[in-house]
């Protein structure tokens, strides 16, 4: 009997009876509405609407309701969605459309869903048709397979998905603003892209442990010495999540203050800084294949999903060193050598963005130092570092943030390693399970007059909790 709150999904007009209720999601999580692919053991419907039940409309009254479908709670945003819609919301029906980062994918492998068709061939031991950067798994085991699925995920979809969010706060920015919360639109945009960069496990400082692009940037920090606000250390929060949080900061200052402009100054800092830990992830494993002679499937697939999500950008500024990372890192390649990697990427930092202190070095935490035989990558000028901490969102994107629970629960059953348990993972990769739950109900009685997209909604839960939403 708890109340569950939430805001109508869409615009509805007068007389209609079918609706759907999209769940508030708070700080706490002390209720939630877990349900689309997850497994059984997973779902949490103590913040879903009950089947039948009563709902109060702001500005409406009371409704009586019921399901409309046994399924009836479901996920409205999933990690493959982020891929999938990409066509629309970054290359055609978008003021800022093609969006620059995404057009360079496309143009790269060929498809508007390249992430999700990397993502659905791993799971299920397929090979890719892409104009360029082709992965067969058919080779692979779950082991290979399961790398390149949940990296595929929050690497290549997650990871393109942020930049969308960015472009798309910049499309809403109006310079003319001269109102307060003029550009709310476009902060809540720029929230989202900040929510799903980091996930809802990072804590309020960061010092969480994540399923996203913030961990992946920590993690790699400690391979290559570049934690810590000097960058300098092998410990700490990356650098590189220093910067872009600096970045994240400034962009929603002057996204508040119109400062249109400036805000895509911020964006494609952001962009060019997040292809950091995807470069360091590729010049890992090229160097655990070759220098440390692990030929593991595991490593390959690791090196061949990170080439994979930066590829396209390499491409961009030289596509001959492209193809040298390409034919040593690509799925079954026949071998690896780390200084050809090596030296193909850093023939093209200027032109992606990034420096040789950016990057770091590989490090050897066991010897404490620096791996020996290794050229150290060495900036002619020196870095300017930023510093900030922590970012305050000026909107509510809990909700946003909860898709590393999506991601986290992809790798919980890829870890099984089973047919089953990968069929699963790709259920909840398809449907979601945390993010932007709703309910379909049908009223009772029509609405008396339109309803706007957004408006609150509050019901009851199976256990007689309120339940909120719009």
């Amino acid at each position: 009997g708890a109340w569950v709150y939430g805001s109508v999904m869409a615009d509805y007009e007068s007389n209609t009876r079918d609706i759907k209720v999209q769940y508030t999601v708070d700080a706490d999580n002390s209720r939630v509405c877990y349900v689309g692919g997850l497994p059984s053991d997973k779902v949490d419907t103590s913040g879903c609407l009950m089947e039948v039940g009563s709902i109060t409309i702001s500005g409406q009254g009371a409704f009586n309701y019921q399901a409309n479908n046994q399924g009836y709670n479901k996920n409205a945003r999933t990690i493959q969605v982020f891929s999938t819609a990409a066509q629309s919301k970054m290359y055609e029906d978008c003021p800022g459309c093609p969006y620059k980062d995404f057009k360079q994918y496309y143009d790269y492998y060929g498809e508007f869903d390249y992430a999700n068709k990397w993502i659905l061939a791993a799971a299920q031991g397929s090979s890719t048709s892409f104009k360029n950067g082709n992965a067969d798994f058919t080779s692979y085991d779950f082991i290979g397979r399961g790398e390149a699925f949940k990296k595929g995920t929050a690497y290549m979809s997650v990871w393109m998905y942020v930049i969308r969010e960015l472009e798309d706060a910049i499309d809403d920015c109006n310079v003319e603003c001269d109102i307060d919360n003029c550009n709310e639109d476009a902060v809540h945009a720029w929230d989202e892209g900040v929510a799903f960069y980091t996930g809802s496990e990072e804590e309020k400082d960061g010092s969480g442990s994540g399923a996203l692009l913030y961990s992946l940037a920590d993690k790699r920090c400690a391979n290559f010495r570049t934690c810590g606000p000097e960058g300098d250390s092998v410990s700490g929060t990356s650098n590189i999540n220093i910067k872009i949080f600096s970045e994240f900061a400034a962009g929603q200052m002057n996204l508040n203050l119109g400062n249109c402009d400036a805000a895509r100054v911020n964006k494609d800092r952001i962009s060019e800084l997040m292809g950091v830990p995807l470069v360091q992830g590729v010049l890992r494993y090229a160097h655990k294949i070759d220098s440390l002679a692990d030929n593991s499937e595991k490593s390959k697939a690791e090196g061949a999903v990170f080439a994979a999500a930066i590829l396209p950008r390499l491409h961009a500024c030289n596509s001959n060193s492209a193809q040298i990372v390409y034919n040593n890192m690509k799925v079954g390649a026949v071998s690896t050598s780390f200084q050809d990697v090596k030296s193909a990427f850093e023939a093209n930092y200027a032109c992606m963005g990034i420096t040789c202190a950016d990057v770091g070095n590989l490090y050897n935490s066991d010897a404490n130092t620096f791996f020996t035989g290794i050229s150290q990558c060495v900036d002619t000028s020196p870095l300017n570092l930023d510093r900030i901490a922590g970012y305050l969102p000026g909107t509510n994107v809990v909700d946003h943030s909860l898709i590393d629970l999506d991601q986290k629960a992809i790798e919980e059953q890829i870890k099984v390693g089973t047919a089953e348990s990968f069929n699963v993972a790709r259920k909840i990769y398809e449907e979601g399970g945390h993010s932007k739950s709703f309910a379909e109900i049908t009223l009772d009685t029509a609405l008396v007059n339109p309803v706007n997209k957004g408006t609150s909604v509050i019901g009851e839960s199976a256990d007689g909790a309120w339940v909120y939403g719009s």
